[in-house]
């Protein structure tokens, strides 16, 4: 055998060795629950952005030792999620991805925030959508595994659904909101006063039309350059001090079906005309009766999982080799 070609087997045989050693480390088993493994690789990857976190913002002396525990909590909550997926796949419960994107996008809603803005908050936090959906996966299955094993076992009274009513009543607080159409003339940078007549002028020409009958969609249509215009105006419900303060005290004081005298406000000239209204008020209890049952389930439902996991872990094969 010539002499480079010695030298190339050696160097394919410390190539192989070397990345079989690589994968051995990469691959190197952390724990055993039941029938599946968890591996380095997994938890390393899981554990980089909590680890950059730490060595980001902790400035105390005992670092490495903050790093292992939170290294070893990660591992144990992985060791449950898997129990958890095994479960589920035991019995059968699946959570679909449309279910929880809508679960993803009811959270937002209630938050007023948008899915970018989540991204963005996420992504400040050292996470990601994929990463938060999968959280939300994992509290999903296991709210269902529960409800099957726990929630026969949940009683809820009748003075445990009243005090909570009591307690959270501005919750059930309905705000006094209107439904209105707009006819928006806005003001153009640098308008003078002439400019400003000739729109009011425009403006009285617009409501004359419409109180001598001519549709108020149509104007909008027509003439507004506010929200909605396309729409006819119609702005929806539409809550009491949301508004301009010029356009929200006349707005909550027209009736049904009546047009508003020309509003001006900072943003130029408005004209209003009443849908529908819906007043202020608590929701009384039976409307809210099944939320709140619901609600107080889940409190008891979380309780109880500290005790359905604990069990859960000594009925399983759990080994940790970290």
């Amino acid at each position: 055998m010539k002499a480079h070609q010695i030298v190339l087997l050696f160097l394919v045989c410390l190539f192989a060795s070397s990345a079989a050693a690589a994968t051995s480390v990469v691959e190197r088993i952390v724990a055993v629950v039941n029938d599946e493994i968890i591996t380095s690789y997994e938890l390393n990857s899981a554990f980089e952005p909590m680890e950059k976190r730490i060595e980001d913002t902790y400035k105390g002396p005992n670092k490495e030792r903050l790093l292992q525990e939170t290294r070893m909590d990660l591992l144990k909550r992985m060791i449950d999620k898997l129990l958890l997926e095994q479960e589920a796949k035991k019995t059968g419960i699946v959570v679909k991805d449309e279910e929880v994107m809508e679960t993803i996008r009811d959270m937002a809603r209630r938050q007023n925030v948008s899915l970018d803005a989540l991204k963005e908050a996420l992504a400040k936090e050292g996470t990601t959508l994929e990463a938060y959906r999968n959280e939300i996966r994992e509290q999903m299955v296991r709210m269902r595994i529960l409800r099957r094993d726990v929630r026969s076992k949940i009683a809820i009274s009748e003075e445990e659904i009243g005090e909570y009513y009591l307690k959270h009543r501005e919750v059930y607080e309905g705000k006094e909101a209107v439904h209105i159409k707009q006819i928006l003339l806005p003001y153009s940078p640098n308008l003078d006063e002439e400019g400003k007549k000739k729109l009011r002028e425009q403006a009285e020409t617009i409501r004359q039309r419409i109180m001598a009958g001519e549709p108020f969609d149509l104007m909008a249509v027509t003439y507004s350059q506010g929200p909605a215009a396309a729409q006819g105006g119609d702005l929806g419900f539409i809550e009491k001090g949301l508004m301009l303060p010029e356009v929200d005290r006349v707005a909550f004081r027209l009736k049904q079906d009546e047009v508003s005298e020309i509003i001006e406000s900072s943003l130029g000239l408005h004209l209003l005309k009443l849908v529908d209204k819906r007043g202020a008020g608590v929701k009384p209890i039976e409307a809210v009766r099944q939320e709140i049952v619901d609600r107080l389930e889940e409190q008891k439902l979380e309780v109880k999982y500290g005790d359905w996991i604990e069990g859960l872990r000594k009925r399983s094969h759990i080994e940790i080799r970290l």
